[in-house]
This record gives structure tokens, sequence and C-alpha cells, in this order.
């Protein structure tokens, strides 16, 4: 199991960059509003299996690089932490694009709306970047199985993403109608996203390799 302290940064990371809009949410967002809940929710399945996907992937793949190249850490660290920034700025860049500004999508069947958010999440850069170059700055070598650790937070992240996108899918209609009025309120969302994120990173390349 990963020591508390990282799961728990991990899971902060986690949430940070799921609330950060991006490919996943976007679409979702768009689906849910044009062709109802369901489809969003159906949509959602296949972005779950992008997760389970990468993390086996990317836990296996970890295992390797732990064993062979240990000081590759670092690169991932900051890779990471410098993509994190790069979030960060999206979030905060003046006139930045709100995702709940909706897309407009034809309707699909059941099948079509899995595969699509399954591509959707397999294309997407931030998932990549979460499982190759966060992930494992949060795993300690000396404490257990890396597989395992790797497991467990991948796990994790996933938990939180789905929790969070399913909330979304289903609120998507009622958040885009209240934010339409409201542009303090997207602004303050980007905000508080963008500042988040920045913390992490400059939490992430301040400590180092642990």
């Amino acid at each position: 199991m990963p020591e508390t302290s990282n799961l728990l940064a991990f899971a902060l990371i986690s949430l940070g960059m799921v609330l950060t809009p991006g490919p996943n949410m976007i679409y979702l967002i768009s689906r849910s509003i044009c062709q109802g809940r369901m489809a969003g929710l159906i949509s959602l399945g296949g972005v779950a299996l992008g997760f389970i996907f990468y993390m086996l992937c990317a836990a296996l793949g970890i295992t390797a690089l732990v064993m062979a190249v240990p000081l590759a850490y670092d690169a991932l660290r900051i890779g990471g932490a410098l993509y994190l920034l790069y979030l960060a700025w999206q979030a905060l860049r003046p006139g930045g694009r709100s995702p709940f500004q909706v897309r407009d999508l034809p309707a699909d069947s059941p099948r079509r709306l899995f595969a699509m958010g399954f591509l959707t999440n397999l294309l997407n850069p931030k998932i990549a970047v979460m499982y190759l170059s966060l992930m494992p700055q949060f795993i300690e070598p000396g404490h257990g199985s890396v597989l395992a650790q790797s497991l467990v937070l991948g796990g994790t992240q996933i938990a939180i993403s789905v929790t969070v996108n399913a909330l979304i899918a289903l609120m998507a209609g009622s958040i885009a109608v209240f934010l339409a009025g409201r542009p303090l309120w997207q602004q303050a969302q980007r905000w508080l996203m963008g500042t988040v994120l920045a913390g992490l990173a400059v939490r992430m390349l301040a400590e180092g390799r642990r």
C-alpha cells in the first residue's frame, strides 16, 4: 500500500485534474446536454474503461521502470509538474473557455457512445501524463510491491474521476443554465482550479524525488 500522505496527495491531484476542463469533461457535458443523462453515463462507461486500460499499462511499465532506471523518476517528476503548470495556465489565461459552452453533437447509439467515450479518453494527453509522469513519484519502491502501489493509486484516480464525471453528466444541464448568466462563477471556478494545480506543481518541483 502507498503511504497515507502519498495517497492523499495523489487523490488531491486527481481531483484537481478531473475538475480542470479537458476532452473528457467537454465530451461528457456536451453529450449529456445534447442527448440526455443516460447518454452521458454510457459515454462515461467508455471513459472508465480507458482509465482501466491506462492504469494496467502504466502499472506494469512503472514496475519495470523502477527496477531498471530509478533516476527516470526525476524526469517524470519535472515533466509532470510542468504539465500541471500548463493546465493551470489554461484555466487562468484570459479568454479561457468554459466546458459548459456546449458543442452540438448528433445522437448516437449506445455502442457508439461507449466507444467514443473510450476513444476520447485514450487520446486524452492529460490522462497519459497522469499515469506516466505524475503517478510514479507517489510510489515508494521500499514500501511494498510497486505493482500493488500502482494499482491502488490508479484505482483511487479512477474512483475519483468516475464519481466526479458522473455527477457532472447528471447535472450538466442545470449547471450550464446556472453558469450561463453568471460569468463571475465561471471565472471563480477557473481561478480555483488553476491555483490548486499551480500549487501542486510547485510542491512537486520543490520536494524532489522522495
